[in-house]
């Protein structure tokens, strides 16, 4: 992997500590909207770490394979990524 590693591993600890909480907040009945808010905050938080790892992919392993002339097993990888990001 690319990506700023530090950079990701602390979004995902983040994200880690934010899904316990929201563990704790089930567990204690709480207003399920504050609940779900605190389910798309996680959500937003994925979201940023998979958008670095995709940046440093185009950046670095995209890059290299166009310059190495294997660009159309890449482009294929990227098509299938955006399909799934999509849905």
């Amino acid at each position: 992997m690319k990506a700023d590693k530090e950079l990701i591993n602390r979004l995902l600890r983040t994200a880690a500590g934010q899904i316990e909480g929201i563990m704790k907040m089930v567990d204690e009945d709480r207003y399920c909207v504050d609940i779900s808010n605190q389910i798309m905050a996680v959500q937003s938080i994925l979201k940023k770490a998979n958008n670095e790892i995709l940046k440093a992919h185009l950046h670095m392993c995209v890059k290299e394979a166009f310059s190495q002339g294997n660009e159309d097993e890449k482009i294929d990888e990227i098509i299938s990524l955006i399909n799934k990001v999509s849905k």
